[in-house]
């Protein structure tokens, strides 16, 4: 009498492969699951060695009793193996939902070993020099979206909303005047201690009175007001902007019709522009009044003579010049910190990311242009 299987054989992942002229048909049998890896991974291997002798392979898995992660994964596994010749057949939705889910990927290879340690520096430069120009291309973007919006607020002068302009005028320039002009104040009594300490080794103290004039008024006040604006109001317009990203408020401008650039942007812009001139006269007049306190208690020079030899030092062309860069500065800090402020995505680690970003761009920005304006002024002896 035959003697009857057990269950278990009969269960077993099994395959039968059919070769025929236009390839090789293995139908897949019993249970592909991970009780019988053994089984399936024996049948995996035949039909991988059937690739060798045919041209393509399709594989039917219509006589599957059970599949599971496992024999989808060797399935999938194999299949990879024989390449762009393998097929599936006869294959269930259950079936072909999990192979999709198990799809078969290359190992990443692993990463070679780094030999040229010495040349890690110069790929750091090259990588941060990319990124510094896709940042640039990005700014010129931005400040003509703003420009664009610009127009269309004068071509349509209803449409702008002055009230937003003057509440930003009234943070940014009145709030902001105290702590900008204490600290003008400071820096011109400090920067004048110093300056009469090493003008009397050579008896030329009263030569301090011109230092401290001109240094203010070319570069110092502007300097010191743009770096005390992009810390105070530039993190401020990122962290608002930014704040509506996360709420969706930005998207809901644009869901109603409007442009954000156009009411977020353009009236912080313009009040930045037009503040920050303010600020930096004030500043420079804060800045002198600190050098001629301080030139009185220090150097002996009364304030009618501090103003006397302050009148002979300078000219109207050395406040203009500070002038003159306080509104480009102004631009660059607003679309920085715009950008940055746009760029928040809906995390608060994100916000405070780029609040530090904006600050510390803008600052760095506002060193770099004051330069470049030292550079032309000086080309043209202006």
């Amino acid at each position: 009498m035959p003697t009857a299987q057990s269950p278990r054989a009969v269960d077993a992942a099994r395959v039968t492969v059919e070769r025929g002229r236009d390839g090789a048909l293995a139908r897949l049998g019993g249970r592909w699951t991970a009780d019988q890896a053994p089984a399936v991974e024996a049948a995996a291997a035949e039909i991988l060695g059937s690739a060798g002798t045919a041209g393509r392979v399709l594989i039917d898995l219509s006589g599957l009793e059970r599949l599971d992660t496992l024999g989808a994964w060797v399935l999938e596994r194999t299949r990879a193996g024989i390449g762009a010749a393998a097929g599936y057949a006869g294959a269930s939705p259950e079936h072909l939902i999990l192979l999709r889910e198990v799809a078969y990927r290359e190992p990443e290879p692993a990463a070679g070993r780094r030999r040229a340690r010495l040349l890690d520096p110069l790929a750091a430069l090259g990588a941060g020099v990319a990124r510094l120009g896709r940042e640039g291309l990005t700014g010129l973007a931005f400040l003509g979206e703003v420009v664009a919006a610009c127009l269309r607020v004068l071509a349509r002068p209803r449409s702008f909303r002055g009230a937003a302009l003057v509440n930003q005028m009234e943070q940014i320039a009145l709030n902001g005047t105290p702590i900008i002009m204490l600290i003008a104040f400071l820096v011109g009594c400090i920067v004048t201690q110093q300056g009469i300490i090493q003008l009397q080794r050579f008896g030329a103290q009263s030569y301090v009175v011109n230092m401290i004039g001109i240094l203010t008024l070319r570069e110092l006040g502007v300097l010191l007001t743009s770096i005390m604006v992009a810390g105070r109001s530039g993190s401020a317009f990122t962290a608002e902007i930014g704040s509506m990203r996360m709420r969706e408020e930005v998207d809901a401008l644009r869901v109603m019709g409007l442009d954000p650039i156009e009411i977020l942007i353009v009236p912080r812009i313009l009040a930045l522009m037009a503040a920050l001139p303010l600020l930096a006269f004030l500043a420079d007049l804060a800045a002198l009044a600190g050098g001629a306190l301080t030139s009185l208690l220090y150097g002996g020079m009364s304030v009618d003579a501090f103003v006397s030899r302050l009148q002979g030092a300078i000219s109207f062309r050395h406040a203009a010049i500070g002038l003159i860069k306080a509104p480009f500065m102004a631009l660059i800090i607003g679309v920085i910190a715009s950008i940055e402020g746009f760029a928040v995505e809906g995390s608060a680690e994100s916000l405070g990311r780029h609040v530090t970003a904006s600050v510390v761009k803008s600052i760095f920005m506002v060193i770099v242009l004051d330069g470049l304006f030292a550079v032309f002024f000086a080309a043209i002896d202006f």
